[in-house]
């Protein structure tokens, strides 16, 4: 990975009048480790998401990310070691997060979109997630994580320029 302080690993979207974050990355691991971290909760509390309960496919289970949103995810398709898709829901509606992973030279390609983003949050989503696989970055590498809320108002404006505004 490049340096994290200028370059974005995303794009923004709209669909449907609803907004959509797509953000990738290769990182220096092999699609097994890249996989477990993103999807075993032990893993993923260190850099992401605490969850709190059943994370079976179609079961729904509590969460709270380092970003400070907490609600509930449901796990829709766990096609292991290359595709997650997850429902996150709060008292504000749904979003769909899904994560895609492909081998590359000697890493890993993550593609990271979450999709129904109410037009007012996207940009928020944008360098929110970036934020996240940054840290996930560190996680592989045996670093500390950042301090979220600082490094989502560093990426904010690049979102915010991304989206037009």
């Amino acid at each position: 990975m490049s340096d994290t302080s200028t370059r974005i690993l995303g794009t923004l979207r709209t669909e449907d009048g609803r907004g959509v974050v797509h953000l990738e990355d290769v990182y220096p691991t092999d699609i097994h480790d890249l996989w477990s971290a993103i999807s075993e909760p032990d893993r993923l509390a260190r850099w992401l998401v605490t969850v709190d309960g059943d994370t079976s496919i179609g079961k729904t289970f509590g969460a709270q990310f380092a970003s400070g949103w907490d609600g509930r995810l449901r796990v829709d398709v766990c096609a292991a070691p290359h595709n997650l898709v997850v429902t996150a829901s709060d008292d504000e509606g749904e979003t769909i997060m899904e994560a895609t992973l492909t081998p590359e030279g000697a890493g890993t390609r993550l593609v990271v979109e979450e999709r129904g983003l109410p037009l007012s949050e996207y940009v928020g989503h944008g360098s929110g997630w970036q934020a996240h696989l940054e840290d996930l970055g560190a996680h592989l590498a045996g670093h500390g994580v950042s301090n979220w809320h600082d490094r989502w108002r560093e990426l904010t404006p690049a979102y915010e320029e991304l989206a037009g505004r």
